[in-house]
C-alpha cells in the first residue's frame, strides 16, 4: 500500500506542475505574437483569411502570411495545420467543408481531436435559384412542382460531397420531394448551366448566384441562411417558406491545432472579434458577399462544429448521399 506522504507528494508535485504550465501560458500568451504567424487555407476562398489576417498584422505589428495549400478537400491543410507546433502561430481557415468531410470523406486527421477552435468569423448563405423557364416564383411553388412532377427536376452543385450538394440534399429530404443531382467540378459550369437552361435549379454561394439574380439572369427563390440575409434582404429564408429549420451556410472560421495555451487561443478570440466589428472591414466582407460573425467564444464555436458534424452525419445516414 502506498503511504499516504507518498501520495500527498505526487499530489502535490501534479499541482505544482500543473500551476507552473498554466504560468508558462499565461508568459506566453503576454508575448505573443513575437514573430509572424500563418493562417493555412484549404478549399474555397480564402478572402476571409487575408482580411482578417491584415487586421491581426495592423493591431500586433507581426505579419500575417495567408498561404492556399489546396487539394484533398482539405486534407492537405488540414493535416500540416493539425501537425504543427501548438503555440497559435499556425492556423487553419476552416469551413463548412471540413465538417461535411468529417462526415462523408474522414481523412487523416480528426477535425474535433486534433484541433482547438479560436472564432467564427464569418458566413455566407446559399441562393435558392431557378432559370426563368421555371414556372415556380416561390419555394412554396417550386416544392409543389417538384411533388407533381418527381424526378423531373435538376440541380447542379460544385461536386459530390460539397456544401451545394448537400444543401440540395436538405432541401430534398425536408420537402420530401424527388429532384435530380447534376454534380459538376466546380461552382462556375454549375451556375452557367442553370443560366442556360440546362439545368433547372442550384444552391449557389451568395457571390456568384446573387449578381446573375440581380441582372435577371435567373430567377432568386430564397436564401438558406436562418434569418435573412443583409446581402439579399428582400429573399425569405427557406425557413420561413415552408421547411422551418432548414440551414445551410458557407462559413469560415479559425482553428489552431489541440493543445495550443487557451490564453493564446483567447487573445486570437478577441483581436479577431475587435477586427470583425470594425466597419471598414465589416463592408469589405459585405462586398466579397459575406456577412461578419457575431462575437462568439472558441468554445461556442466548437460546439457549432460538433453540430454541424452531426447534422451532416444524420442527412448523410437519411438520404445515403455519397462523394462518388
Amino acid at each position: 500500500m502506498i503511504s499516504s506522504w507518498i501520495l500527498n507528494a505526487a499530489v502535490a508535485a501534479t499541482c505544482a506542475t500543473a500551476v507552473i504550465a498554466q504560468a508558462a501560458s499565461v508568459d506566453d500568451a503576454k508575448s505573443f505574437p513575437n514573430r509572424p504567424m500563418r493562417i493555412i487555407v484549404g478549399p474555397g476562398p480564402d478572402i476571409v483569411g487575408r482580411l482578417v489576417g491584415q487586421k491581426l498584422t495592423e493591431a500586433w505589428g507581426q505579419q500575417v502570411i495567408v498561404e492556399t495549400r489546396p487539394g484533398g478537400g482539405g486534407a492537405i491543410a488540414g493535416e500540416m495545420v493539425a501537425k504543427a507546433t501548438p503555440d497559435g502561430y499556425t492556423l487553419l481557415l476552416s469551413s463548412a467543408a471540413y465538417t461535411i468531410n468529417a462526415v462523408m470523406q474522414p481523412g487523416s486527421f480528426d477535425l474535433v481531436k486534433e484541433f482547438s477552435p479560436v472564432v467564427f468569423c464569418a458566413s455566407a448563405p446559399f441562393v435558392l435559384l431557378v432559370h426563368a423557364s421555371v414556372p415556380a416564383k416561390t419555394v412554396q411553388e417550386l416544392v409543389a412542382l417538384a411533388k407533381a412532377k418527381p424526378g423531373s427536376l435538376y440541380y447542379s452543385s460544385s461536386g459530390n460531397g460539397t456544401p451545394p450538394h448537400l444543401a440540395g440534399e436538405l432541401f430534398k429530404s425536408m420537402a420530401g420531394v424527388n429532384i435530380v443531382h447534376v454534380p459538376y467540378k466546380n461552382a462556375a459550369p454549375a451556375l452557367i448551366d442553370v443560366v442556360a437552361g440546362q439545368v433547372q435549379m442550384m444552391f449557389a454561394i451568395t457571390s456568384i448566384g446573387l449578381p446573375q439574380a440581380q441582372i435577371g439572369k435567373v430567377r432568386g427563390l430564397g436564401v438558406s441562411s436562418a434569418q435573412r440575409t443583409p446581402l439579399a434582404p428582400a429573399l425569405p429564408t427557406l425557413a420561413e417558406s415552408g421547411l422551418p429549420g432548414y440551414e445551410v451556410i458557407g462559413w469560415n472560421g479559425l482553428i489552431a491545432p489541440a493543445g495550443t495555451p487557451r490564453a493564446i487561443v483567447a487573445k486570437i478570440n478577441a483581436e479577431a472579434s475587435r477586427a470583425l466589428k470594425q466597419p471598414d472591414l465589416m463592408q469589405r466582407l459585405s462586398g466579397a458577399y459575406y456577412d461578419s460573425a457575431a462575437a462568439n467564444t472558441p468554445e461556442e464555436f466548437a460546439t457549432y462544429i460538433r453540430q454541424e458534424i452531426a447534422k451532416w452525419a444524420k442527412l448523410v445516414k437519411e438520404t445515403g448521399a455519397k462523394v462518388d
